[in-house]
């Protein structure tokens, strides 16, 4: 799939450097972002414990 992307010039700028630095194209620097991003907000089926698997550590701190 092909995606046009525009950015802020400053973004831009900053995402040639990282490129340039790295020495990956901007278009994998980008890809990496975006699967980072798909997975931190990645909703599962299934709960990876169940509540056997794991413990209460009680209640909040209170002063």
């Amino acid at each position: 799939m092909a995606l046009t992307m525009r950015l802020p010039e400053a973004e831009e700028a900053a995402l040639d450097a990282q490129a340039v630095v790295e020495g990956r194209s901007k278009s994998d620097i980008t890809r990496a972002a975006l699967r980072a991003d798909i997975l931190r907000h990645r909703r599962w089926d299934a709960p990876l414990l169940t509540d056997e698997e794991t413990f209460d550590l009680g209640n909040p701190l209170e002063e």
